[in-house]
């Protein structure tokens, strides 16, 4: 069984507000993971566990594909030698299999309705035909050329390659605090991102696994010795919920200072209704303060509303990031 585990989204801001309220509860976003095993060659043929690691995978939003990029002879490598790119190739390759197994079936289902003039089943069709040639040539899913109603077809079929990807190049601690172009086994796992616009983050795992282990002030000490400044699963929580397209809206007061995770777009009855569905559905309006005119003001929300910075939006306003909100509802 995969291990799971939910991390706090860093957020300054959220540390701020409860400097100021001093709450009787803080609550940061988070996102949680789920650590599943390494696939091995013909996972998607049922080999080792394959099936079931794939299981896992398709119920994910986005993948964290952990590269080993450190030579260590007392950390043996199941294929005998550390090569970046042929270790990334032998999982993408796996998805990319599975991918085509599960398009084919679509395609086909879509080819037998469009000749019983079910008109309907023309774009399945369509975005079933360019993902197979795809990935045939060994490419993911999320690279195909589908047009926008081909791209809302094929997100329901919930391939494992058109999930975003993250790969966090893992380096040994010998190595922390170089530049990337002294890591030679970093290079390869870029020239693939760049390839498939994928996102890089550099990590050392082994130097991870020692910071969680210490309290905040020695932590502190250790990222700056090492020339580091963030750590890497803060650096990695950041990035994901960013490449998930979310951000976070505040709420502040004495009994709780809270981030809210919500899509990017969201508009303000919506987010309200992730604190409660009264509020969404007796939503009437939203005093909003954008944290930015907070910060300006020294954090002083009686300067901020004597300036007219507090603004009341309606039903149709986008929550913004950082927007510290104050939710008026009836029902």
């Amino acid at each position: 069984e995969p291990n799971t585990g939910v991390v706090a989204v860093p957020d300054r801001r959220l540390d701020v507000l409860a400097e100021m309220y001093h709450p009787e509860k803080y609550t940061p976003a988070t996102l949680e993971f789920v650590d599943i095993a390494g696939l091995v060659k013909g996972a998607s043929r049922g080999e080792g566990l394959g099936n079931k690691f794939l299981s896992h995978i398709r119920e994910v939003d986005a993948i964290v594909h952990v590269v080993r990029c450190f030579e260590d002879e007392n950390v043996i490598h199941v294929d005998g030698s550390v090569d970046p790119a042929r270790d990334i190739d032998v999982i993408n390759t796996e998805l990319v299999l599975a991918d085509i197994e599960t398009v084919q079936k679509r395609a086909e289902k879509a080819a037998a309705m469009l000749k019983k003039g079910e008109k309907k089943y023309a774009v399945e069709a369509e975005a079933g035909e360019i993902l197979l040639r795809h990935l045939n040539d060994g490419k993911p899913a999320r690279t195909a050329p589908l047009d926008e109603d081909q791209l809302a077809v094929a997100k329901d079929w919930f391939l494992l390659t058109m999930k975003k990807v993250i790969y966090a190049a893992n380096i040994g601690e010998e190595d922390l605090g170089k530049d990337e172009s002294e890591l030679p086994l970093v290079r390869p796992v870029r020239e693939v991102a760049e390839a498939e616009g994928a996102q890089v983050l550099v990590i050392c795992a082994s130097a991870e696994e020692e910071i969680s282990q210490m309290e905040p002030e020695e932590k502190q000490m250790f990222l700056e010795d090492m020339g580091i400044g963030e750590s890497g699963l803060d650096r990695l929580v950041t990035l994901g919920y960013s490449l998930l397209g979310l951000i976070s809206y505040l709420t502040a007061g004495p009994k709780e200072v809270r981030a809210w995770t919500i899509e990017k777009g969201t508009k303000a009855p919506q987010a309200a209704g992730k604190i409660h569905s009264d509020f969404e559905r007796g939503f009437i309006r939203a005093q909003v303060i954008a944290y930015k005119d907070l910060e300006d003001a020294d954090f002083n929300y009686a300067a901020v509303k004597s300036k007219g910075l507090q603004r009341t939006e309606g039903k149709e306003y986008v929550v913004n990031d950082g927007d510290v909100i104050e939710f008026l509802f009836n029902v």
